[in-house]
C-alpha cells in the first residue's frame, strides 16, 4: 500500500490541527435532540421573545428609510455617539464615539477581533474557567495559549491568590466576563479592585466581555474601566443581544482608547468589514430610551430565574446562586449522575427537557463533571411547563 501524499491527508482531514477541537458543538447536539425527542429547550442561550417595541420599529423604519448599504468602517456615527452617551450616563466613563467605539458583529467578533489584534503566538491569555466557548476558539485561531484560571462552585468566589498565581511572563492578556456566563457571578468590588491591581503592576491589557451588564440581579455590574489607572488598559466590550433581546441583530461594540481601537479595528475590517446597518440604527434608539424600559427586560429575566429555580429544586436538584445573566446551574450528582453528559442525553427522554452539561466549558472539568447549565431567559408559560416536566425527576 502506498503512503498518502501530503496533499491527500490534508484533503481527509482538511482542518488546521488547532482548531480540531472545535468541531460540532454538545449545544448542535442538545438541539437536535430537542428537535428529535420535542423536548423544550433549555440548552441555548436565546430569549424566546422580542425586545422593547420601539427598537423592533425602529429597526423596521431604518429599512424603509434605505438604511440598507454598508455602514461606515466604525459604526454608524449615531450608534457610535449612542454608546459613549450611554457609558456616560451609567457609569461616568467618557468615550470619544469618533476615536474610541467601535461598533462590530456582536461580541464574539469583537473579542476574537480584539485577541488576534492584540496577542502575539505563544501569548498567554487567562480568562475565568468555565469559560464562555468562544474565548478558547478565538485563542487558538491567535495561536495563543488559554491558561484558565477556575471559580469553584457552589459560590464561584474568584480566589485572587489563583489569579496572581496564573500570571507568567507571557501573560498578554486578563479576559474578564461579569456578569458571568455560566455561572452568574457578578464580581464583586473587592474583586475588581484585586484585578485592577494585578493589571496595572503586570502591564497587562484587560478585554472585558460585559454583555450582560444590564442583567445583573444581585449586587451590581461595575466596569474595571472605571478603576483608577485601567481606563488605558482596558477593552471594553458589550453589546445589544442580551439587554435588548435581539441576539439575532449581532451588534455589539467596543470601547477603548484610541490606540487600542486602532488595533481591533485593524483586524475586525478583514473579519466582517461592517454588518446590520440598519440595526445599528435601531439600537442607537434603543441606547436611548429610559432606564426603566431596560429595566423591564431586566425584571422580566429576573422572574424567570425565579421561576426556573422553582421548578428545579421541586425535581429535587438545588440551583447555584445566580447573580446575573441567563442561566442557572445544578450539580446532577445529587440525583446519582457521574457525568453531566449523561444526565442531558438521558433528561429529554426521562421529562422532554433539554440542557448543557457544564464540562463543555472547561479545560479540565474536575469537580464540575456533574455541572448541568439550564437557560431561563423563556417565556413564563414555556418555563411552567418545563418545570413540570421537571417534576418527573423527583
Amino acid at each position: 500500500m502506498h503512503a498518502q501524499s501530503p496533499a491527500a491527508r490534508s484533503l481527509d482531514h482538511p482542518l488546521v490541527e488547532r482548531m480540531r477541537a472545535f468541531g460540532t458543538t454538545i449545544f448542535a447536539e442538545m438541539s437536535a435532540l430537542a428537535v428529535e425527542t420535542g423536548s423544550i429547550n433549555l440548552g441555548q442561550g436565546f430569549p424566546d421573545t422580542d425586545g422593547p417595541v420601539e427598537v423592533l420599529d425602529a429597526a423596521v423604519r431604518a429599512i424603509r428609510e434605505g438604511h440598507n448599504q454598508y455602514p461606515p468602517g466604525r459604526g454608524v456615527p449615531d450608534l457610535r455617539q449612542a454608546i459613549a452617551d450611554h457609558q456616560r450616563a451609567y457609569y461616568d466613563l467618557d468615550y470619544d464615539p469618533d476615536r474610541e467605539v467601535l461598533v462590530t458583529a456582536g461580541a464574539t467578533e469583537a473579542i476574537t477581533a480584539a485577541i488576534l489584534a492584540l496577542c502575539e503566538p505563544g501569548d498567554e491569555v487567562i480568562a475565568f474557567e468555565p469559560t464562555y466557548d468562544s474565548y478558547a476558539a478565538s485563542i487558538a485561531m491567535a495561536h495563543a495559549v488559554l491558561k484558565p484560571v477556575r471559580l469553584d462552585g457552589p459560590d464561584f468566589d474568584l480566589d485572587l491568590d489563583r489569579l496572581r498565581a496564573a500570571v507568567t511572563d507571557r501573560t498578554r492578556i486578563l479576559l474578564i466576563n461579569s456578569p458571568h456566563n455560566p455561572t452568574g457571578r457578578v464580581l464583586t468590588e473587592t474583586e475588581l479592585s484585586g484585578i485592577a491591581e494585578l493589571a496595572i503592576e503586570r502591564d497587562l491589557i484587560v478585554i472585558t466581555d460585559e454583555v450582560y451588564e444590564h442583567l445583573a440581579f444581585e449586587g451590581v455590574h461595575r466596569p474595571l474601566a472605571t478603576f483608577d489607572g485601567m481606563r488605558e488598559r482596558t477593552v471594553q466590550i458589550s453589546s445589544a443581544g442580551k439587554t435588548l433581546s435581539v441576539t439575532g441583530w449581532k451588534i455589539g461594540w467596543v470601547c477603548s482608547t484610541p490606540e487600542l481601537i486602532t488595533a481591533v479595528t485593524t483586524t475586525k475590517q478583514f473579519l466582517t468589514y461592517v454588518s446590520g446597518g440598519p440595526f445599528q440604527y435601531a439600537v442607537a434608539e434603543a441606547l436611548r430610551l429610559p432606564p426603566e424600559r431596560i429595566a423591564e427586560v431586566t425584571e422580566r429575566l429576573r422572574s424567570g430565574r425565579d421561576q426556573l429555580r422553582e421548578g428545579l429544586t421541586a425535581a429535587g436538584l438545588t440551583p447555584f446562586r445566580c447573580q446575573g445573566s441567563y442561566f442557572l446551574t445544578v450539580d446532577v450528582a445529587e440525583l446519582g449522575y457521574a457525568d453531566g453528559v449523561d444526565f442531558c442525553r438521558d433528561l429529554p427522554k426521562k421529562a422532554g427537557v433539554v440542557a448543557v452539561p457544564s464540562r463543555v466549558f472547561y479545560l479540565d472539568p474536575g469537580p464540575a463533571m456533574t455541572y448541568v447549565r439550564f437557560a431561563f431567559c423563556k417565556r413564563p408559560e414555556l418555563l411552567a411547563e418545563a418545570s413540570n416536566r421537571l417534576a418527573a425527576l423527583a
